[in-house]
């Protein structure tokens, strides 16, 4: 856990607060690639606090601070709304180390598909294709440009960035933008809509493509859950998880410890080595190859399809 200090705290656009977070002795930070992200832990007096993940959309090469950029969710349950309105210049915030669940590796060529605040993580990503020389290119939609972030950055970029303001009637052709993507590694992160079309649209064309989600809205009929046992095998322990319970927690109510963070199957901070069985898969984080691969899975929402499971704990 880091404990820093907001020192910088600029509108990035309508509703989007950026947040730039130093060490308060001027220490350097903990190294990230691009596509990592934090935790920020929200202290809300009289409330429950919470820990929200925030993409780092700075220079990894700056390790003198972390950049975020945090939207304000109205519906949500508080924690974006508690930054924009209690979060100052001066003020100590704490949050983990950078961990990177939407792994970034650049290639010759390059297709990123940004949907709102889906651009945080995006952007140094953008700027390390850029450094490397690669053929790429950005797609880029929002409500309107007053809307979203970084606009003015990506300016600089020319004719790579297409922007797309659905005020003005604008929309991205994701078909023509895939067909166009033959070849090309493609990375996208935006609202699941987005996303969803996207990994239909790519598993035809056989483009491979990575995407980051913010929520998990994956359906699950959770009424034809059934009992199972896990088998811990660095403890020595089996337990017996019951409908309407998580792994995650079966194991921390045995006296074992797990990582963990959002408990929704965002974040990745829960990912478990699988061992024997076969996991059901309920998470956001892992891939149609991945999934079908089993090698981890995220236990704070994923189950198993059979009787039992080993996992790594």
């Amino acid at each position: 856990m880091l404990t820093l200090q907001v020192a910088r705290r600029i509108d990035e656009a309508d509703g989007i607060a950026g947040l730039v977070l130093v060490d308060p002795q001027g220490a350097e930070l903990p190294e990230w690639m691009p596509g990592a992200h934090i935790d920020v832990h929200i202290d809300r007096p009289g409330e429950v606090a919470l820990v929200r993940q925030y993409s780092l959309c700075g220079d990894p090469a700056d390790r003198s601070q972390y950049r975020i950029a945090v939207l304000l969710e109205l519906d949500g349950e508080g924690g974006s709304r508690s930054i924009h309105e209690r979060v100052r210049a001066g003020q100590l915030v704490r949050v983990s180390a950078p961990r990177a669940v939407f792994g970034f590796a650049p290639s010759a060529r390059m297709v990123f598909i940004a949907g709102g605040i889906g651009i945080t993580p995006l952007l140094p990503m953008v700027a390390a294709a850029e450094a490397a020389g690669a053929d790429w290119s950005l797609h880029y939609a929002g409500r309107e440009p007053g809307t979203m972030a970084f606009g003015a950055e990506l300016e600089k970029y020319g004719e790579r960035v297409r922007v797309y303001a659905s005020a003005a009637g604008e929309r991205m052709a994701l078909p023509a933008i895939v067909s166009d993507a033959a070849g090309a590694d493609m990375y996208a992160c935006g609202p699941s809509r987005l996303l969803d079309e996207l990994e239909v649209l790519c598993a035809e064309a056989g483009v491979l493509l990575r995407v980051e989600r913010f929520v998990n809205d994956a359906v699950v009929d959770s009424e034809s859950d059934h009992p199972f046992e896990v088998e811990l095998s660095l403890t020595g322990k089996t337990i017996t998880v019951l409908p309407g319970e998580s792994i995650l927690d079966r194991v921390v109510a045995a006296g074992v410890s797990a990582p963990s963070s959002c408990r929704g199957g965002t974040c990745g901070t829960c990912e478990t080595f699988v061992l024997g069985g076969v996991p059901d898969h309920r998470d956001a984080v892992l891939n149609a190859r991945e999934r079908e691969e089993s090698e981890v899975m995220m236990i704070c929402v994923s189950r198993c399809k059979g009787d039992r499971l080993i996992l790594e704990i």
